[in-house]
Order: structure tokens, then sequence, then C-alpha cells
């Protein structure tokens, strides 16, 4: 690949880390006034509509360059994982488990990748890499399940926030064996398939209850998160995505749980147990051995 390719793909990944890193802390604050699903439907709504004319743009170039047409199996289970179930799980999650300690849960998943991309996408893995994912797991063990007290069902939420790596991972897994095509349209379809998705959990969630108010600061989280920490970072992640491996990719998502936590800590003003900040600790030694060459894809 080019050398200036390889550049602008890593610029891009980098720009998304940044932006998800803040994501933690936004999110919590629109799921403290809005139902978590249906915050969930309004971010990815917009997304859908900020994307629209970026794919019109793009279309025709894209339908030449193109193998064939985007496959729509594929295009439902990264809907479903990527933005359907991902969302859901990491919206409510929120409900009852801090910015912080999610941010750090989710701090596992550039390991959650690095597996399953060694198995269907011949990545190696070195024993560096594996130790990696030994501490991290371990470090979130203890931030999330050993040193949690469960005060108002955390511990529920910190499981279903590792549900969301768990989605994460396989979007990233099915994304990476689409890389052939466009990202632009790629992005677009998906964002609309896993709104269009959303809609029948939000009624459910809603139903029989009047539609909630949403102050200023409500609809600043669903903007700044359905434009950039959506619409944009997603083309700028399958974008990234056609150049870097899935384990280069998920090296860079090591940064995520150390721009999360402080995000929250410091606007938050959230709090962690000694065992947490040891757990904490833990979780970015193992990210930090994992982001070495620890991985290659074979030719």
């Amino acid at each position: 690949m080019s050398s200036n390719k390889k550049t602008m793909a890593l610029i891009s990944i980098l720009v998304v880390v940044l932006i998800w890193g803040s994501a933690f802390t936004v999110s919590k604050v629109g799921v403290s006034e809005l139902p978590p699903l249906f915050m969930a439907l309004l971010r990815n709504a917009v997304a859908t509509l900020v994307l629209l004319p970026f794919y019109l743009s793009v279309r025709k170039k894209a339908a030449r360059q193109d193998p064939g047409p985007l496959p729509k199996g594929k295009i439902i289970l990264l809907g479903l994982t990527g933005v359907t179930f991902f969302y859901s799980f990491f919206n409510i999650s929120l409900t009852y488990t801090g910015a912080a300690m999610g941010s750090l849960i989710q701090g596992i998943m550039p390991l959650v990748i690095v597996v399953p991309a060694a198995v269907y996408l011949k990545e190696k893995i070195t024993a560096r890499v594996i130790a990696g994912i030994l501490i991290s797991v371990t470090g979130v063990v203890m931030v999330g399940f050993i040193g949690q007290h469960d005060q108002n069902n955390s511990l529920l939420g910190n499981f279903l926030m590792a549900g969301s790596v768990c989605c994460w991972a396989a979007y990233t897994l099915i994304s990476r064996s689409l890389n052939q095509f466009h990202p632009v349209p790629l992005t677009f379809f998906v964002t609309l398939t896993g709104t269009l998705m959303l809609i029948p959990f939000a009624l459910v969630e809603g139903w029989g209850k009047p539609l909630p108010a949403i102050s200023s600061n409500g609809w600043m989280a669903v903007l700044y998160l359905g434009i950039l920490s959506s619409a944009i970072s997603y083309m700028l992640y399958n974008q990234s995505l056609q150049t870097l491996t899935a384990a280069q990719a998920g090296n860079f998502l090591n940064l995520d749980p150390v721009i999360g936590s402080v995000i929250a800590l410091i606007f938050l003003n959230e709090s962690f147990s000694t065992l947490q900040y040891a757990g904490g600790a833990l979780v970015l030694l193992g990210v930090w051995l994992s982001s070495g060459s620890g991985t290659e894809q074979h030719q």
C-alpha cells in the first residue's frame, strides 16, 4: 500500500478515537434525560440524514468502483451489530454504570477483535498480544465486577457494556470483509438499516408514555453523537478498514478507555475505588502490550 494511503488511514482512525473517547460522557448526559433506546434512535436518525448527501454525491462513483452490489445479508448483520444492538447495550448500560467505568470496560474491545481476527482473517497473534489479553481481562474484571459494590444495578450495566464490546468486535470483522466496497454507501446503508431496526425497540420502550421533553443539552448531545460520533466517525472508521487490518484498527481503540475515563472523571465527577484504579491500570497495561507489533496479516 502507498505511504500516503496508510497515513490517511492512521489519521482517520485517530480522529475517530478522539471523538469516541468523548462519547461516553456525552452519552451519559443524554441518557440522564432521554430513554436509552429512544436516544439511540434519535442519534442514528440524525446520522442517517447527515450521511444521505454524502451517499448521493458518491453513489455513481461507488457503483463504478465496487465489485458488485453491497451484500444485503452482511448489511443487515452490520446494522444489527454496529447500530441496533451496540447502541441498545451501550445506552442501557450507561443508565446503570458510570461513563468512566464503561470506557474502561470497553478497553478490552481491541483484544476482543484480535482473537477472531486471527481465526477468520488469518491475522497472527504473538505471545505479547496474548499476555495483553490476559492482563486486560483481569483488569476489566477488577474494575467492573470484583471492585463494584453494585449500587443501582451497576453490575448489570457493566455486563451490558461488555455485550456492546462483543457487538462492535463482530461489526469490525464483518466490515473488514467488505473493504473492497466504497466506505460511504456502506456506512449509509448500515446506519439506515440499523436505525430502522431500532424503531420497534424504541416503540416498545415508550409504549403508553408521553414523548420526553428534550432540553437544549439533550439536543446538543443527540446532535454531537449523531453527526460526529456516528456519521462522520463511522465513515472514517470504515475508510480506515480499507487500508488497516482489523487488529491494527483495534489497537487504536486502546486510546478510548484513557480518553473516556479521564473526561468522565473530570466533567462528571465520577469516582473509583482503590481496587478499580488498580484494575484500570491493568487494562491500560494490557492494551499497551497488545498495541505493539503483535499482529500481522497473512499475504
